[in-house]
């Protein structure tokens, strides 16, 4: 097995801004709201992060407080809310109820956070700390904290904010038996598999908009830098010839593969991973630790290592800006294809009207992410259905993907691949249906 000792490094770490404190900000629903005290509690502008997280080692040791956890919080809900919450392990409303879009766009499975009290809510985020990893559950809270900041300083739409994100299970929680956990909302969408001695996430969404923005206390939140960071790291570590074999087009490309879509998993574009040394392939696995490693040490090296060991069968590309300056250009597109690996990582060029002045919410600042595994989404327990939402398909010019509606915060960003016309994004925005 692959040592994962540094993997802490390998993760973006943010400083978040959204906080676990004693007591919810949020409103809550339920008219039990007020009589009830909370353990643990997000506050997007508030204070810095203090988690509790377990912290786990093993893959065991995460399945194992993961289900207590899932049980906790089935314990605080009402007998029509476990309703919502739980499905059987192979509904297929697994693979069509996740998105990059606000939760008004695209009907989530299970019950959405806004609803819940304030116990309610500590115990559904309990399961989201013992799930991921510390660096891991940063990163997701992070995510849910650009939503608030754009709340807060862009248009206060209800359709943001950091209690619009949906919690769902697939299975009973269970250390023998296989389930899901399925957590997410605007630009995060968790899919997590779990099943005896092993845990996949797969397939996986993070994105965030803006990349960058300050919290309450001054402080920078920056949820994927690593993202950025480990991708450069990478592509500066190449020779010219590499480069050339690398590099696709000064524009940015769109996503082939969007959040919530089937897709034919496009291979052989671009540089070949028997074409790296050992030192750059290291690098290249940095970057996908940044998707694999959201959870226990061992799970990470677990994956890692089967990843590793078709490496030099895997290709990556690049298209976009060549230097990490958020100042100039447009940002960056990356591909990473592969028989036990697929990654996207594309900037966007629109804002979708999120526009906050003094920071950048489109391009470097507009961040759409899908992680997949052509051999086990899902683990194998469904297929990738269309999605329900109004993007319907894979988005985008890349090999395989049709160019899905223009609309708010699409995961295309209308410029496909090899340099072809770019599209207009932000135009003829979908109607979302009646908020819930």
């Amino acid at each position: 097995m692959r040592n994962v000792t540094a993997r802490t490094k390998r993760i973006a770490l943010p400083v978040m801004s959204l906080a676990i404190a004693t007591g919810f900000a949020l409103s809550a629903c339920s008219a039990s709201t007020a009589e009830t005290q909370s353990t643990t509690s997000i506050s997007a502008t508030n204070n810095q992060v203090a988690t509790t997280a377990t912290n786990a080692e093993t893959t065991a040791q995460t399945i194992s407080e993961t289900a207590a956890a899932a049980e906790a919080f089935l314990g605080t809900l009402t007998e029509e809310q476990r309703k919502q919450v739980l499905y059987t392990y192979d509904d297929e409303t697994k693979s069509t109820s996740w998105s990059n879009f606000p939760v008004t766009f695209v009907e989530r499975a299970g019950v959405k956070l806004a609803d819940l009290n304030d116990e309610q809510k500590a115990a559904a985020l309990k399961v989201l700390e013992a799930l991921l990893s510390e660096e891991g559950y940063e990163t997701a809270t992070g995510i849910m904290g650009g939503d608030e900041f754009l709340k807060e300083n862009n248009s206060g739409d209800d359709a943001l904010g950091g209690d619009q994100y949906y919690i769902a299970f697939f299975g009973e929680p269970s250390t023998t038996d296989a389930w899901a956990v399925q957590f997410g909302g605007h630009h995060l969408g968790i899919n997590a598999d779990l099943h005896k001695d092993a845990i996949t996430f797969a397939p996986t969404h993070l994105g965030v908009q803006p990349a960058s923005y300050t919290g309450s206390n001054g402080e920078t939140v920056e949820p994927l830098a690593g993202m950025y960071d480990t991708a450069f790291a990478f592509y500066d570590s190449l020779t010219e010839e590499q480069k050339t074999k690398l590099y696709q087009s000064e524009q940015v490309a769109s996503m082939v593969c969007a959040p919530g879509s089937n897709c034919d998993y496009p291979t052989g574009t671009g540089l070949k991973g028997s074409d790296l040394t050992d030192n750059q392939k290291q690098l290249l696995l940095d970057v996908i630790a940044n998707w694999v490693g959201l959870a226990d040490a061992e799970t990470t090296a677990k994956e890692l290592d089967k990843i590793e060991k078709t490496l030099d069968e895997t290709y990556v590309n690049w298209s976009g800006a060549t230097k990490y300056d958020v100042n100039t250009g447009k940002g960056i597109y990356f591909q990473i294809s592969g028989p036990e690996v697929y990654i996207e990582f594309a900037s966007q060029n629109d804002s979708a009207g999120a526009d906050v002045d003094g920071y950048i919410t489109a391009g470097w600042g507009h961040v759409h992410t899908i992680y997949r595994n052509p051999s086990n989404d899902y683990a194998g327990s469904v297929t990738q259905q269309a999605s329900s939402g109004p993007m319907g398909g894979p988005m985008g010019g890349g090999p395989s993907g049709s160019a899905g509606p223009a609309g708010r915060d699409q995961a295309g960003n209308g410029a496909p691949m090899n340099g072809a016309p770019s599209g207009k994004q932000g135009e003829n925005r979908p109607t979302p249906p009646a908020k819930q």
